[in-house]
C-alpha cells in the first residue's frame, strides 16, 4: 500500500520517462483527478514544522514531546500524536548519546618503565579468613623486572606501615625522613 504522495511521485517518474499522464495513471492505477491535489494539511503544518526545526536545532537533546511544549507556548497547540507525526515527517531525531569515556589530553600519561627500579606498582589485596577476619596484603612490584619487592600481610595497614615497608625494600627511592608525624 503506497501513500497518495508516493503514488504521485511514481506517476511523475513515469512521466519523466516519456509516458503520458493518462498512460502513467492507467499503468499505476492512480486517479488523474488526484494528481493535482494540494494537501491543505501540508499548508497548515508548514509553519509548525519550520518552528519545530528551529527548536530542535536550538535544543538538540529534546525530543518531540518536549518540543511540543515549546510549540504550545508559541501558540501551536497540538496532541502528542500530531507532534510525533510532524516530527517524523520533518525527519528529526534526537542524536544518540556519546560515550563519556574520553582520553584525557591535559593530564600526563604514565610512562612505561625503561630500567629496573624506574616504576614500582603498589597495590592492596584483601581477603577474608575462615573466622571472618579481614586480611590486607600490601604488595610492591618492580614493573620492569616483574619482581615482587615486598609483601606485607596484616589485619590493618596504616600509612606509617606502608612507608616502613617501602623504606625496608632493598632499592627504596622514598626519603626516610618523611614520616615525622
Amino acid at each position: 500500500m503506497v501513500s497518495a504522495p508516493g503514488r504521485r511521485a511514481q506517476v511523475a517518474y513515469a512521466k519523466r520517462r516519456g509516458l503520458s499522464k493518462r498512460r502513467a495513471c492507467a499503468l499505476l492505477d492512480v486517479a488523474r483527478s488526484g494528481l493535482d491535489h494540494e494537501s491543505i494539511r501540508d499548508k497548515q503544518d508548514a509553519p509548525v514544522i519550520a518552528r519545530m526545526r528551529e527548536l530542535a536545532a536550538e535544543y538538540p537533546r529534546y525530543g518531540y514531546r518536549r518540543i511540543r511544549i515549546f510549540l504550545a507556548r508559541d501558540g501551536f497547540k497540538m496532541s502528542v500524536d500530531r507532534a510525533h507525526r510532524l516530527w517524523k515527517k520533518a525527519k528529526l531525531q534526537v542524536p544518540r548519546k556519546r560515550s563519556r569515556r574520553r582520553i584525557a589530553t591535559g593530564r600526563p600519561r604514565p610512562k612505561a618503565p625503561t630500567a629496573p627500579n624506574h616504576v614500582w606498582a603498589i597495590d592492596f589485596v584483601f581477603d577474608t579468613c575462615a573466622d571472618g577476619k579481614q586480611l590486607k596484603c600490601l604488595t610492591i612490584v618492580d614493573e620492569w623486572t616483574r619482581e615482587c619487592l615486598a609483601i606485607d600481610v596484616a589485619g590493618s595497614i596504616r600509612s606509617r606501615r606502608v612507608i616502613e615497608v617501602l623504606c625496608k625494600s632493598s632499592r627504596c627511592p622514598v626519603v626516610t625522613g618523611a614520616s615525622s608525624a
